[in-house]
């Protein structure tokens, strides 16, 4: 049994679980990142996470390594983030950090020492039931409502579950600093990590300067534009028409003469839909927020005020292939539709939705407009607590 030390506090707990259950535990932390451009200060480096998990495997008493992924995580997570920032699109780098590196180039190292499962310290459950002659994975919400990481997984695919193991799902943060304190562990109150998985917390413009150019554009601010007139309160709880599908979806095209200028940028790939920070507009009684970018004209429009329409939209669309099924079980047919809870970011609550498969991929319309809905972005669905399936937004 492998275990993933991050220097944290959650894999801490988990190794020292996996022991008292009489698991052959070994520690392995993994090296994904060198270097320090566009990190802020305050963010402890890799030495840091290095140091502490050879503290705990000390103080647990299991065998310990170390490995440097840097070259495939630079190759399968942080090109693949450039590349989705360059077309305008907003990318989740820890939900391929999961799928790309700790569940396969991490686990694939972990085999090599011996380890038949790979535990991490993520907040969430798996399950396994049994449909005829096949055995079937299910993921589950974390105990913890606050914590959970289901949706950091909902890439993962059947192979990947089947050793994987998460033992603290059951527990709540609170209870896993306090199994930490009373052991003695040098975790117990280090603080969770934040920002990129394995990078840090970085000032992004400057992050992503390593790849896309600084490039000045204007920023257009769009007043008085009224948004799905008819539908804002919902949808009648009939099938849509395909015809309807592809215009509750479609994000609205904003054009240049339906605005005013009302200053500059130095970049439309280094913003994304929603954000009400780096724009340095003054003159307004409430924030400005991104509603549009258009990489191609190096523009982004931005509407005053949490309310703007601009900031809301029905539903999404996915491309078919780019439709991942956990429960492989599960998967809709072409002209099918189903209802699911859906989210479209991490701690964001589950929302009301109804999936529909078609020929070209997956269109999601929801109950209530949605806030914030952005290309690139991972959208989960889930029955009750179990993550069924993902797609990356493609508009």
């Amino acid at each position: 049994m492998v275990v993933g030390l991050s220097g944290g506090v959650d894999s801490s707990v988990a190794a020292w679980m996996l022991k008292e259950q009489g698991y052959d535990v070994t520690g392995l932390f993994m090296r994904n990142w060198n270097d320090t451009t566009g990190l802020l200060q305050s963010d402890c480096h890799w030495e840091d996470d290095l140091m502490f998990a050879e503290m705990v495997a000390k103080k647990l008493k299991i065998p310990f390594y170390q490995i440097d992924l840097s070259i495939p995580y630079r190759m399968r997570v942080v090109d693949y983030m450039f590349a989705e920032y360059e077309k305008g699109r907003t990318p989740n780098p820890d939900v391929l950090c999961n799928r790309e590196i700790k569940f396969d180039s991490f686990a694939e190292e972990a085999r090599k020492l011996g380890g038949d499962f790979v535990a991490t310290g993520h907040y969430c459950i798996k399950e396994e039931i049994h449909t005829g002659e096949d055995t079937v994975y299910r993921l589950l919400a974390g105990k913890d409502k606050n914590k959970d990481q289901s949706y950091f997984l909902c890439q993962v695919n059947q192979e990947q579950l089947a050793t994987a193991l998460f033992p603290i799902g059951s527990l709540t943060k609170p209870e896993v600093r306090e199994i930490a304190q009373k052991l003695g562990l040098a975790t117990a109150h280090r603080k969770d990590s934040q920002g990129i998985c394995f990078v840090g917390k970085v000032h992004l413009p400057t992050f992503l300067q390593q790849k896309l150019e600084a490039k000045q554009g204007n920023i257009i601010e769009i007043k008085d534009i009224k948004l799905y007139p008819d539908i804002a309160d919902g949808v009648p709880d009939i099938v849509i028409q395909d015809c309807l599908l592809a215009e509750l979806t479609e994000p609205f095209k904003y054009e240049p003469f339906l605005g005013e200028t009302i200053g500059t940028h130095n970049g439309a790939h280094f913003f994304t839909i929603g954000q009400r920070k780096g724009m340095n507009v003054g003159g307004h009684k409430e924030a400005l927020f991104v509603i549009s970018t258009d990489v191609t004209e190096n523009i982004i429009y931005v509407g005053e005020g949490q309310a703007h329409p601009g900031l809301n939209r029905k539903g999404m669309f996915i491309r078919e292939n780019e439709i991942h099924w956990i429960r492989t079980d599960l998967r809709m047919n072409q002209g099918e539709c189903r209802d699911y809870m859906v989210r479209i970011r991490y701690r964001q609550p589950l929302q009301q939705a109804r999936l529909y498969c078609r020929e070209k991929g997956m269109y999601i319309v929801f109950d209530k407009l949605q806030r914030g809905i952005a290309p690139g972005q991972f959208a989960a669905w889930y029955d009750g607590d179990e993550l069924i399936g993902s797609g990356v937004i493609d508009k």
